[in-house]
């Protein structure tokens, strides 16, 4: 008899309606972090494209609003429209015990749901490159490789006339005279990028301590888009850099474009993603502003072409 009177026919819109919403959400966010090999090419761009999806895998911060604002907003509309329905539907379950065990079932779903999303999550997380993956990632072979004596100085004058517009982390302008009259590693690198980036940043901090003295760190953001001005203190944070000696610069897009055309960088922007492929890149600066050595970012030989600055 309790089987038979705990679904009643006003009941069943609000529990259909809810089912619909946990099935949607489901493969929603199934869709959107766990990808399916052998899937059409349309239906994994349809998943960049919706998403945002990361090289990580993940969404970024704009498909994590719409992963949460889907179920969020569809619950409430639900709630808004039909409230009576919804709490004397939730008032008659809870007065049956097959109905307390359906929706403990639903929170178990719930919780199992969000425990699969927050493996993989954890999952998708890149461990800090070793100095043996920096060194097979580039192609110099061996880390204990040296550069000939006759590797070629390049000697072109800091792009001043190329800068305007530029700040850094503090929002001042950001320019030569910044540096202090300390040398100088200056690199290319993007906060949504999870692989060439980090590593030539780390490359560059390995490099630093190799030497044992203060040498400013620079690092010009590839995607004005998103890194933004404001957002520069956290890429300084994310990339473990000094305060106090190093430097992460951005600006209006027209700028940034402008100074990384006057670098001679090469990249190309994924439109669909917002990602940039670009290579790994570190410039040697000396103290004048002169530009010296153009490296790949070995640490090895960052420090030795250090060595080589006048």
């Amino acid at each position: 008899m309790e089987g038979q009177a705990l679904i009643r026919r006003v009941d069943r819109w609000p529990l259909g309606a809810t089912g619909f919403i946990l099935a949607v959400t489901v493969l929603w966010w199934g869709f959107a972090l766990f990808a399916v090999p052998g899937v059409p090419e349309w239906v994994a761009r349809a998943r960049a494209v919706c998403f945002n999806i990361t090289e990580s895998g993940l969404p970024d911060a704009k498909g994590w609003l719409l992963l949460v604002g889907q179920p969020v907003g569809m619950f409430l509309t639900l709630y808004a429209g039909w409230k009576r329905e919804v709490d004397d539907t939730l008032r008659h379950l809870r007065a049956h015990a097959a109905g307390r065990r359906l929706l403990a079932g639903t929170g178990v779903v719930i919780v199992t749901g969000l425990g699969a999303a927050a493996w993989r999550v954890s999952d998708a997380r890149l461990p800090e490159p070793s100095l043996e993956q920096l060194a097979a990632a580039t192609p110099f072979g061996e880390a204990d490789t040296g550069l000939p004596e006759t590797y070629p100085r390049l000697d072109r004058p800091w792009p001043a006339s190329a800068m305007a517009g530029l700040v850094d982390q503090t929002g001042a302008p950001f320019t030569l005279e910044r540096l202090e009259g300390r040398r100088a590693f200056v690199t290319f690198a993007f906060g949504h990028c999870a692989t060439v980036c980090p590593m030539v940043v780390h490359a560059s901090r390995s490099a630093r301590e190799g030497l044992g003295e203060p040498v400013s760190i620079v690092v010009f953001t590839l995607d004005p888009w998103r890194d933004t001005p404001s957002r520069l203190p956290a890429l300084l944070r994310q990339y473990e850099l000094d305060p106090e000696l190093d430097f992460v610069v951005s600006g209006p897009v027209e700028a940034v474009n402008r100074a990384l055309d006057a670098w001679n960088v090469a990249r190309e922007r994924d439109l669909r993603t917002g990602d940039i492929v670009h290579p790994a890149l570190v410039y040697l600066v000396e103290a004048d502003g002169t530009i010296a050595y153009g490296s790949t970012g070995l640490p090895q030989h960052l420090v030795e072409l250090a060595g080589r600055l006048r």
